[in-house]
């Protein structure tokens, strides 16, 4: 054993020795190295040290490791056990629980043992049949074994397979390869799926590429949308992304991201691909960086095609709009998602920005720095195009997702700076982030952070000011400066409130790094002043933000004045000189201040610039605390407890801020504020502000107990004295809650004494006889409201005692403050590991105190109780009886506090035995202490063996400080008292409901005092002392969270997070505890009142009882019999009260878990619940309806088979032998089953019998529970079970038609999975299906022909097979495709159950049931919303044909033909076509998979009378059903199975003399449903194609529509790819480019039909007169085509017309827009138009595209074809802003500039604001050099075209305003107005820089100086420039006015702003 503790301490002093290098995730070594490192997994715990020392800092002694390890290992053991005998819930959860308990307890298994538990907990939350609600607690438990990353490394320590989930997963998204539709069996949740992904996914093995890919790529297909969604999603959540090993290249991320890029683009303007591929390429950026085998460069592991690709993804997902652009994503792709949408991650937790900026972090390096086209230049270029969207004035749906994203960007990089430095992140060194990169990277996200932090949206404010605080801890001389300049001019009122408290968040951020940072540090202690007025009653949002402020200071600076006892500096004066010169430095530079601290002053001066600084403290710390008591002197009342208001929420901040204040004071101004404190209280009683005030005391004693006790003490006796004395305060009752105002002053000063004696220490003692007479003193006196807080006062005394807390407040070491504070202590960071913490452990004196208190106090309370309910007292039950009430209620609150305050001094094992039982010996006593934790579900399953309940399961306690022992006299009396309390309780509760019931003001504290006394044992559990402090304490934490730093927080916060590990210990060992006498007695008072006929005793008796229930083993089946018994009862005799208390109690709490599992009494809850359903109480209707489904739950059926992988079982196997052990659980298990299902059965034919013979609504809800209670694997279902569901198909009552109908579908179906599963139980929870028509075809993939065979063998009807689905081939070619024999000759075998139960259906459907069923399918639909084809019907129907076709009917095929003959009538009702429409699609599904014989029987009946009404009988008002039963017929099915259809569909042709629009359009909406069902396997395309092009320009509207749509799904299933295999598909894609081979390249022919219709339609153009008013081909062809173009370019397939865009569409669009005659035309062209900048281009595809907007921008006649191709240039330039080449940019900013100089007023405007758009998203050189030289242009033009001036003598002449201008003077003019426009258009683009960029005044002074004064226009736009320029800037003008010249202003004076007097 020595040896072994050696091996682990040299284990882990290496570990610390390596600085944590063995934590790194980074380069898998190879084999050997592995080797090495898994040898000692068995000792090593983790991978890297904890940082907090735990166990070293508790004040008693505690376990040792060998201890722990030896309960792990026993409660692995019981795992074990569990497993292996199939004892999964309640056993498997149980030894579940404990583990994590265990670990919990910051434990740690060593790495193998957490190995072994990680694959056991992966393969039971994965295993097939096991119950749903245990698979979500294992799953749960996998991911907090796999938590954290550092814990196992993927492929050194741990590699998981992955086909187990696919496998999982593929039943939710890939059904028909499953081939099984479960009706009966619940699946599991998707959501624990895909969280299960995010998981394990980083653990699956990079060598299963090949194999992942080849498994899944094959069901990629456009032509069924939902197949490519599915096959990316699971590619998302699946694939393997860490590093692979170093000789395996073809591994290497770009061996296959060419593919990936293929696939991406496949489906163009979907979100869910951009998401879905950047969340994984952000995944493959982190885990690639840290390998060195992985190629690296400036774009990290990505190509520059893939970076520009991406980013112009990014720029896509912004959302950010762009001039009159519509959005560059199109829903209805995203709406073809179908079952995909469950792959999706929540965007909640995995947002957008998240994966952006984890992409871009990950693949930063130092090798960005020298490159032009790195990463961090595109990301600069981003920020920079978005710059304006961050600023608070332009906010939108944006604006979340942008202040995310620099959040994020923040976050990451400090992760990777921090993680680097402390070497947790290893990777090569030349991949290492240096300060250079950081400090370009805090740069580029500087400006937006300090726009964001006034943001209008709280949230976005938030991520502002957390990215502040990132970048300033990265680079505080970039961050400070700005923010100083920022802050200071807000703090001192010169700006909007708003500013103020955004300036208060900001300094609060930054406070930690301003305090560390020199030079900085100095301003802290004037900021503090400046905050202080902060502190508003008017305000009290600023307050709590000051007040956060102030507390972030106190806890990073002592309060010391540092000047004392020095001569070189003294007084405040230096550092008040020096900071007003500050101040003045940044007023005068402004905005872009640079402050040089570090080199720029000296280090001496800093520290005497601090020292002084110091000085003015004590005026901040008087000043803040006069600030506070006014505050408190005002606020309002509180109305009422816990509202959440902005009052209740300072209230709570004080406490959070005083605690740090005064614990950081020096000596003497502790000595200030605790008389300050001391004589607020004794002179003043504010009743609001109680709480606070009391907060406050608590805070001064806490800090100093001796000192403040002292003070405080006297003065708050004294005052009680006087009050109760001679103000007879609490001498009488009072009714209402509020406080007289005689007795505020002396609640006053009791809740203050009451906060002065909690937590504070052993300091109370020496004032104990004082505080125990006061106690006494005031029990006697006090009557009323008061004596409430008497009792707070008491109780908190004895928590004070009898508790284990910290008592250190301080923010150093003792020997810190010994050797005298220094400048440099300011902000240190205290080392976790070595801290010394002072605690309070109870002493003798102390427990003695407490005891004698506890025993007087109580002794009183129960003498008290027991003489008012025998009536010795003075106090009489007689008259109203008030007072009596009260004085119950009183002692009775002071019981229970008197019980909760010494909690920790009662131990459970002497709790839990009889009071005069004999000692057993310690074993016993050990064995049975408890069971499981207090969760929800520790009971254990009860069936017939009632021990089992009872049964004891080992508990493991850890010591928590326990102060007594069992033979001390103290321990003894104690636990005594509480027997003795126990008793009273039980006796005031059977006074209480006999003789005074009505009382209901007393039962409220008799239960809240049956609640302290089941679970207050070992620690106050009434009070939820563990959440609090957990709460409390992350909350002050938060501030300091860094990303990739390790608990570096102020050293009080990490002494809480020694107290709080404490007080878990504490609750782990408080596990449930037997029962004893006493205990049964009072569990069953509370069943009792639990269904009292008051409704509040109800209440309170349920809640207390919930609680007592988790405290006690073997309590729940003690109290289900009375409650039961209650209910039943209620429902005999219509008690509500009785019936809502049972229900209530048995099954809305823990209760009815235990029910589920106890069938002893579960039948009775049931039929007692059928029976309640039927009271005649809104509210209990309400309560049954809620309580279905828990009720439904209770039938399901229990585990049979769970299949496990023995060999991952084993791996947990202890070394003893425990095979008898689980031999006898497996027995105990099934024993249980067989029982519990024999009941069920018994139950169900017990129920059928009720449902048929009650009351409908009785009957529906028996009906919902036999269903699931009735249906079975085994035997399916009972005679009588069928009997019910068969004929209530036909029942009167719709609702229960409805219900059995499902139900009836659901046996169905059952029978049919059992049949193809070979009627073997594990073939159906494996989903392994045998259909006899089914087969593998071998595909001869090697055959350059196949594909085209393949396709060309749907243009037959004959086949040889059936290829169902749609996606064999579509990508690429498997080996195999699944296919369907086109006549099978066997069916599926029926073994004798499932032929008995159908023979059973079949002889109740004769032709009666048939004749009642059809009647019902025609009637008339009670509400609108049913009149639809119903699916549910036809499915029906489709098993019930089935029969028929068996023959196992009464009524034959012919009866059945007459009826239908009769349903469908004459067809002129639609309610006779929608039932026709779903018997039609019964019968014809009926027969898929039959022989042909009976095919083409049914075929010939139903097909002719289809085709008929598909001919003449449509009508609007029926075409619907008539779609969805082609739907159900086609879908998902080979055009060969319904040939006749599809044949007669695909030879319709356009009628040209037919006048019935209606009916055409119709029938090509019949073809389209057709192709969308059938996709690329419809090959009859050509002709009607053809027709359709002959009839473009049809006169009908209806018509075209339905034309246009069609057109574009014809040529969208045309396409597919077919690569022979994956392999090939890879290499293709590699060998094409870096982003793979663009897809839906346009074929020849396409090419030509596009020309020629195109060419048609300019000749119609020329054909149609202009003007004309009536439709002319031209306007209807070119609607067709308009239609066509739209639903082809709002969908993926759009890269398919790109090449059209230039030369085809834009002039044709453009001419169309023109015809104003027709505005439908103009719309729809328009629509079409806008599309186009949104369409995604490849890297040089747009050339064309761009030359053409320009050439029709600066040559086109028509004004509005010029104007309108401004709309998409700038859409184009921003959208493609990382895909255009500069030359092309610059083409762009020359063509929009010569637009200026249009001779249309309209173009030159739309030009201007085009150009400041532009000018505004390019990247920052491009953007210089540009308003460079076009200001210099458009300057020139203005000064080198004069106006004329007038002559002399014209001045005299009125103007007539008739003159007509020359074209020289029209010339002149408009050259001037481009020049303003341009000048314009360049201020415009920084609406929100403030200073404006240098250049700005020059060219507003041009303007003002040049064109204000020109007449018409040209004036007028100077103006609006002009005034736009100050009305954007009214927040920031004083600051912006400050960039002008004296000259340059006054020059705008007389423009800007109009004096008053003019």
């Amino acid at each position: 054993m020595d040896g072994a503790r050696e091996r682990l301490a040299e284990v882990v002093s290496s570990l610390e020795r390596r600085d944590g290098a063995v934590n790194s995730r980074a380069t898998s070594p190879g084999l050997g190295a592995a080797k090495e490192t898994s040898s000692d997994n068995s000792l090593v715990t983790r991978n890297r040290p904890r940082t907090f020392p735990y166990f070293r800092y508790l004040p008693y002694q505690i376990e040792d490791e060998a201890q722990r390890q030896e309960n792990f290992r026993d409660i692995v053991k019981h795992l074990y056990v569990a497993v292996e005998a199939g004892d999964f819930a309640p056993g498997a959860l149980h030894w579940t629980r404990e583990i994590r308990n265990w670990i919990g307890l910051k434990f740690d298994p060593t790495k193998e043992q957490r190995i072994c538990l990680v694959k056991l907990y992966y393969e039971l939350a994965l295993a097939p049949g096991l119950d749903v609600t245990a698979s979500e607690r294992f799953s749960s438990m996998f991911m907090v074994l796999t938590k954290r990353k550092h814990y196992l490394r993927p492929g050194l320590d741990l590699t998981l397979d992955w086909r187990p989930l696919f496998r999982e997963l593929k039943i939710f998204v890939l059904p028909s390869e499953v081939g099984m539709l479960h009706t009966t069996n619940v699946k599991r949740n998707i959501r624990t799926l895909t969280k299960l992904c995010t998981f394990a996914q980083l653990y699956f093995d990079p060598e299963s590429i090949p194999s992942m890919l080849e498994e899944i790529l094959p069901h990629f297909s456009t032509s069924f949308a939902e197949g490519g969604f599915v096959v990316v999603g699971l590619l998302s959540l699946l694939f393997p992304t860490a590093p692979p090993p170093p000789s395996r290249d073809e591994l290497l991320p770009q061996h296959y991201l060419p593919a990936m890029f293929h696939l991406w683009s496949l489906m163009n303007r979907s979100r869910i691909f951009d998401t879905a591929f950047l969340d994984l390429f952000s995944r493959l950026a982190r885990d690639s960086l840290v390998s060195a085998t992985i190629p690296f460069s400036e774009c990290g592991i990505y190509t520059q095609e893939q970076t520009s690709l991406i980013f112009t993804a990014i720029l896509r997902m912004l959302d950010i709009p762009v001039g009159q652009a519509t959005s560059p994503y199109s829903g209805l792709v995203d709406l073809s998602a179908g079952l995909a949408i469950m792959l999706e991650r929540d965007p909640k937790k995995h947002p957008i920005a998240h994966h952006i900026a984890r992409w871009i972090v990950m693949s930063l390096s130092p090798a960005c720095l020298g490159s032009s086209t790195s990463i961090l230049d595109k990301l600069e270029g981003l920020i920079q195009a978005v710059e304006t969207f961050f600023h608070p004035s332009n906010s939108g749906g944006w604006t979340k997702t942008l202040h995310q994203l620099i959040y994020y960007l923040a976050d990451f990089f400090l992760m990777r700076w921090n993680r680097e430095k402390s070497g947790e992140m290893e990777m090569p060194d030349e991949r290492k982030l240096n300060d250079p990169l950081k400090r370009r990277f805090v740069l580029c996200l500087r400006d937006v952070v300090f726009m964001g932090i006034y943001s209008k949206s709280g949230t976005a404010m938030n991520f502002a000011l957390s990215t502040l605080q990132s970048l300033a801890y990265l680079e505080p001389e970039l961050i400070l400066p700005g923010a100083l300049q920022r802050i200071y001019p807000s703090m001192q009122g010169l700006v909007e409130v708003h500013r103020t408290t955004s300036s208060l968040r900001a300094l609060q951020v930054l406070s930690r790094i301003m305090v560390r940072t020199k030079g900085f540090r100095c301003h802290v202690t004037t900021m503090l002043g400046l905050a202080v007025p902060g502190i508003d009653a008017n305000d009290l949002e600023k307050t709590l933000y000051t007040l956060s402020y102030i507390q972030s200071v106190c806890y990073s600076i002592p309060l010391y004045d540092l000047t004392e006892g020095r001569d070189d500096v003294s007084g405040s004066m230096l550092a008040s000189q020096w900071i007003g010169s500050e101040v003045e430095r940044m007023e005068q530079e402004g905005i872009n201040v640079e402050i040089d601290y570090h080199n720029g002053l000296d280090d001496k001066d800093e520290e005497l610039i601090l020292r002084s600084s110091t000085s003015s403290l004590a005026e901040f710390v008087s000043a803040f605390l006069g600030k506070i008591f006014t505050l408190l002197e005002n606020l309002p009342d509180a109305a009422r407890v816990r509202t959440g208001s902005p009052e209740e929420n300072v209230i709570n901040t004080l406490p959070a801020t005083f605690t740090p204040l005064l614990a950081a004071l020096s000596p003497e101004l502790y000595t200030m504020a605790l008389n300050k404190v001391a004589d607020f209280i004794s002179n003043h009683v504010i009743h609001q502000a109680r709480d606070a005030m009391a907060f406050i005391c608590s805070a001064l004693c806490k800090v100093n107990p001796s000192k403040a006790l002292k003070r405080l003490i006297p003065i708050l006796v004294q005052s009680i004295r006087t009050e109760i004395d001679e103000n007879g305060a609490a001498s009488t009752r009072n009714t209402g809650t509020d406080v007289l105002p005689r007795d505020r002053g002396l609640v006053w000063s009791i809740s203050m004494l009451s906060m002065c004696v909690v937590h504070v220490g052993d300091a109370v003692l020496e004032h104990k006889q004082e505080l125990f007479d006061i106690a006494d003193y005031m029990q006697q006196r006090c009557k009323g409201i008061p004596t409430v807080h008497v009792s707070s006062f008491v109780h908190h005394l004895l928590l004070n005692l009898t508790g284990i807390y910290t008592v250190d407040y301080a923010l150093y070491e003792k020997d810190v403050y010994a050797r005298g504070l220094v400048p440099n202590d300011w902000g240190m960071i205290p080392d976790p590991k070595s801290l010394n913490i002072a605690w309070h452990v109870p002493s003798r004196d102390e427990v003695k105190f407490a005891v004698e208190l506890f025993k007087a106090q109580g002794e009183s309370a129960v003498d008290q109780l027991t003489e008012l309910t025998n009536g010795t007292s003075s106090i009489k039950r007689e008259g109203t009886g008030k007072e009596w009430s009260d004085e119950v209620s009183r002692n009775l609150v002071l019981v229970r506090l008197l019980l909760s305050g010494v909690s920790v001094l009662f131990d459970a094992e002497a709790v839990s035995k009889e009071p005069d039982s004999t000692r057993k010996d310690a074993m016993d006593v050990e064995m049975e202490s408890a069971n499981g934790h207090a969760s929800k579900e520790q009971d254990s399953d009860a069936l017939v063996v009632e021990a089992e309940e009872n049964e004891k399961k080992p508990t493991y306690k850890y010591p928590a400080g326990y102060v007594l022992t069992e033979t001390d006299p103290l321990y003894q009396e104690l636990h005594h008292l509480r027997e003795q309390a126990g008793g009273l309780l039980h006796a005031v509760h059977e006074f209480l409901t006999h003789k005074q019931e009505d009382d209901i003001a007393c039962f409220g504290p008799l239960y809240t005092a049956y609640r302290s006394w089941f679970i207050d044992v070992g620690i106050e559990r009434s009070a939820h002392v563990l959440d609090r402090v957990t709460r409390l304490l992350f909350a002050d934490i938060h501030p300091y969270k860094l990303s990739g730093l390790r608990k570096e927080y102020p050293r009080p916060l990490l002494l809480r997070r020694a107290s709080l590990y404490h007080l878990q210990r504490l609750r782990h060992n408080s596990y449930p505890r037997s029962k004893t006498k006493l205990t049964e007695t009072l569990l069953l008072d509370l069943a009792q009142s639990s269904v009292s006929s008051y409704t509040e005793v109800r209440r309170n008796a349920q809640s207390a009882g919930e609680a007592a229930l988790k405290a006690i083993i073997g309590a729940r089946p003690l109290v289900i019999p009375s409650l039961l018994q209650a209910l039943e009862e209620g429902v005999e005799e219509n008690d509500f009260a009785l019936i809502k208390g049972g229900m209530y109690s048995l099954i809305f709490g823990s209760l009815s878990k235990t029910i589920g599992r106890d069938w002893r009494f579960t039948p009775r809850v049931i039929k007692a619940y059928i029976s309640a359903s039927t009271a005649d109480k809104p509210s209990i209707q309400k309560l049954c309806s809620t309580a279905t489904l828990q009720i439904m739950d209770f039938g399901r059926s229990l585990e049979r088979i769970v299949i496990l992988d023995k060999a991952i079982v084993q791996s947990i196997a202890p070394s003893e032998n425990v095979s008898d052990k689980i031999e006898k659980t497996k027995a105990k298990v099934s024993k249980k089953r067989s029982s519990v299902e024999s009941k069920m059965a018994a139950l169900s034919d017990e129920l059928v019998d009720l449902a048929k013979a009650s009351h409908w609504r009785k009957a529906s809800r028996t009906a919902a529970i036999v269903i699931t209670l009735g249906l079975r694997f085994e035997s399916l279902a009972s005679a009588k079970m069928i009997d019910l569901m068969v004929r209530g198909v036909i029942d009167d009552h719709p609702g229960l038609r409805g219900l059995y109908g499902g139900a009836l579908v659901a046996l169905f179906s059952l029978v049919d999975s059992r049949a193809s599963a070979q009627h073997k139980y594990e073939n159906y929870i494996l989903d392994k299906a045998h259909l006899p028509a089914k087969i593998q075809v071998q595909t001869q993939r090697e055959d350059p022909d196949w594909t085209k065979r393949y396709l060309a063998s749907f243009a037959q009807p004959e086949a040889e097979y059936y290829v169902d689905h749609d996606h064999p081939g579509w990508l690429v070619w498997d080996k195999t495709m699944p296919a369907y024999k086109a006549n099978p000759k066997t069916e599926l075998e029926y073994d004798q159950v499932e032929q008995q139960t159908l023979g059973h259906i079949g002889k109740i459907l004769d032709r009666r049931w048939f004749s009642v069923l059809l009647d019902y399918f025609k009637q008339e639909p009670r509400d609108a919303g049913s009149d639809r084809f119903r699916v549910s019907n036809a499915m029906l129907l489709h098993y019930a044909f089935q029969l028929v076709h068996h023959e196992y009917t009464a009524a034959s095929l012919a009866e059945i033909k007459m009826e239908i003959a009769r349903v469908f009538g004459d067809g002129t009702d639609k309610h006779q076509h929608r039932a026709a429409a779903e018997i039609f699609g019964a019968l014809l599904t009926s027969t898929t998979d039959k022989p042909i014989e009976l095919r083409t029987r049914i075929w010939e009946y139903v097909f002719p009378m289809v085709q008929k009404v598909f001919a003449d009988g449509l009508t609007p008002e029926n075409s619907s059903y008539w779609i969805t039963f082609l739907h159900m017929v086609l879908q998902g099915k080979d055009p060969r199975r319904a040939w006749p259809l599809v044949e007669s569909l695909a030879l319709f042709r356009l009628d040209m003399s037919s006048n019935a629009a209606f009916k055409e359009s119709s029938k090509i909406q019949l073809l389209q449903q057709c192709v969308t069902d059938l996709g690329w396997h419809f090959q009859l395309e050509r002709p009607v194609i053809d027709d359709f092009m002959a009839h473009l320009d049809h006169p009908y509207k209806g018509v075209r529509e339905a034309m246009g749509v069609t057109l574009a799904l014809l040529y969208r299933t045309r396409y597919h790819e077919s690569y022979k295999d994956v392999e090939t598909f890879m290499n293709s894609q590699r060998e094409a480019s870096s982003i793979g081979s663009p897809p839906y390249q346009p074929s020849e022919e396409f090419s030509q039909t596009i020309h020629e219709i195109f060419e048609r339609l300019e000749r119609w153009r020329h054909e149609r007169t202009p003007g004309q008013q009536t439709p002319s081909s031209y306007t209807s062809g070119g609607k067709t085509v308009l239609l066509w173009l739209d639903s082809a370019l709002s969908s993926f397939e759009c890269t398919e017309l790109l090449q059209f865009f230039p030369n085809v569409f834009m002039e044709q669009l453009l001419h169309m827009m023109d015809v104003k005659e027709d505005q439908e035309l103009q719309g729809l062209a328009y629509h079409v138009f806008r599309h186009l900048p949104n369409i995604p281009h490849r890297l040089g595809e747009d050339t064309e595209l761009i030359a053409s907007l320009i050439r029709i921008g600066t040559q086109s006649p028509l004004w509005h074809q010029r104007l309108r191709v401004l709309i998409n240039m700038q859409v184009i330039f921003f959208r493609r802003l990382f895909l255009l080449p500069r030359e092309q940019q610059q083409k762009l900013y020359d063509c929009v500039a010569t637009m200026l100089e249009d001779s249309q007023l309209e173009v030159r405007i739309g030009a201007s604001s085009t150009l400041s758009g532009m000018i505004r998203c390019s990247p920052v050189d491009m953007r210089t050099a540009m308003i460079e030289d076009l200001n210099k242009k458009f300057t020139k033009m203005l000064v080198d075209s004069p106006l004329p001036k007038k002559a002399r003598g014209d001045l005299s002449a009125p103007s007539t305003g008739t003159s007509t201008p020359t074209p020289e003077h029209s010339k002149l003019v408009l050259t001037r107005h481009a020049a303003v426009l341009g000048l314009g258009a360049l201020v415009q683009a920084f609406p929100y820089s403030s200073p404006p960029p240098p250049w700005i005044p020059g060219v507003l002074t041009t303007l003002a100086n040049k064109a204000n004064n020109d007449p018409g226009m040209v004036g007028k736009s100077v103006k609006s420039i002009l005034s736009d320029f100050k009305k954007t800037r009214q927040d920031t003008w004083q600051m912006d006015l400050k960039a002008f010249t004296q000259e340059q202003a006054e020059d705008l004076d007389g423009v800007l702003w109009r004096s008053y007097f003019v």
